[in-house]
């Protein structure tokens, strides 16, 4: 009955915008017809556009909340760091977009110049409205181009990054058994740079799946029944997407060979030398403002990736 109100009310919140706009629109309208010449119709155009996305997101998770997981690949510490640098591209998209986002666990790299340290792998858990929709096409190898800031001869380095998004799925949501012989679940102390330790207690929980081998670990809680309890949720939602896949009988088409986190698989690559540019390689959406993507601003990209889609 609750899920029912929230849909309920989240369908009744898009009726009262469409509304809205056209209310503004004939306003708008009214103002040339009185000889207004200065109408600012690009805002409501804006408005508009923005609505239209929210038409392309009607699949079955679309309007669930997300997790997303960045794994550093080819590259070392340079590939570390520019995983390092993702997470806080996608925690600012998140703050610009009113979303919640917290880390649920991060496994470290060795520190470099200028106390820079990357990470090997993050997993990030965003809430908000339509969060899945707008970020499940950001799966994929992210590549980085620059002087590397890890080179003594501050040479030019290639770095990649992979990034997947699953959606967070509620125990009603859920037709996925998981049998408790099934699991391995170990405990560890979660820590942080440098090795301080964030807790004084084995509170950080893995849990291995062993039929399918999949892995998932949190370490956000103070307590490891509440990491495991959200341990389990992330589980949940890589073998229920896992059965998705299985029961389109898409599996081979979605996953082939296995997606090697280095050159020529890339969906998108940002360049800071010898010029600026990201460009997607799915879409052909690209911008010199490279400095606002990683500061968050994607909006064009998703854009372009959910109209294509």
């Amino acid at each position: 009955m609750i899920e029912m109100n929230q849909r309920f009310a989240s369908l009744q919140e898009e009726i009262d915008g469409w509304e809205e706009l056209e209310k503004e629109a004939k306003d708008l309208e009214d103002l040339v017809e009185l000889g207004e010449k200065n109408v600012p119709f690009d805002e409501l155009l804006k408005k508009i556009d923005n609505k239209k996305i929210k038409v392309f997101l009607s699949g079955k998770f679309d309007r669930n909340n997300a997790i997303l997981t960045i794994v550093s690949g080819a590259g070392g510490r340079d590939a570390q760091d520019w995983a390092a640098i993702l997470l806080r591209m996608y925690e600012r998209y998140c703050e610009r977009k009113g979303f919640k986002a917290r880390v649920l666990s991060q496994s470290f790299g060795e520190p470099g110049p200028e106390s820079r340290i990357g990470i090997k792998e993050a997993v990030l858990e965003i809430k908000g409205k339509m969060v899945y929709g707008l970020l499940r096409r950001e799966s994929g190898v992210h590549r980085l181009v620059r002087l590397s800031p890890f080179s003594s001869k501050n040479l030019r380095h290639t770095s990649f990054a992979l990034v997947d998004v699953l959606p967070e799925l509620s125990d009603k949501s859920v037709d996925v058994e998981i049998k408790e012989d099934d699991l391995r679940v170990d405990t560890y102390r979660a820590s942080g740079p440098g090795g301080q330790h964030v807790n004084k207690r084995d509170s950080a929980v893995r849990i291995t799946h062993l039929p399918t081998k999949t892995v998932v670990s949190c370490q956000a809680e103070r307590t490891q029944g509440t990491n495991r309890k959200t341990a389990m949720e992330m589980l949940k939602s890589k073998l229920t997407q896992l059965k998705e896949r299985e029961a389109k009988k898409e599996m081979r088409d979605i996953k082939g060979k296995e997606v090697k986190v280095e050159w020529g698989s890339q969906i998108r690559s940002y360049v800071l030398y010898p010029y600026k540019m990201v460009k997607d390689h799915r879409t052909k959406e690209e911008t010199a403002q490279v400095d606002d993507v990683l500061d968050g601003d994607l909006d064009a990209f998703i854009k372009a990736e959910i109209e294509i889609s």
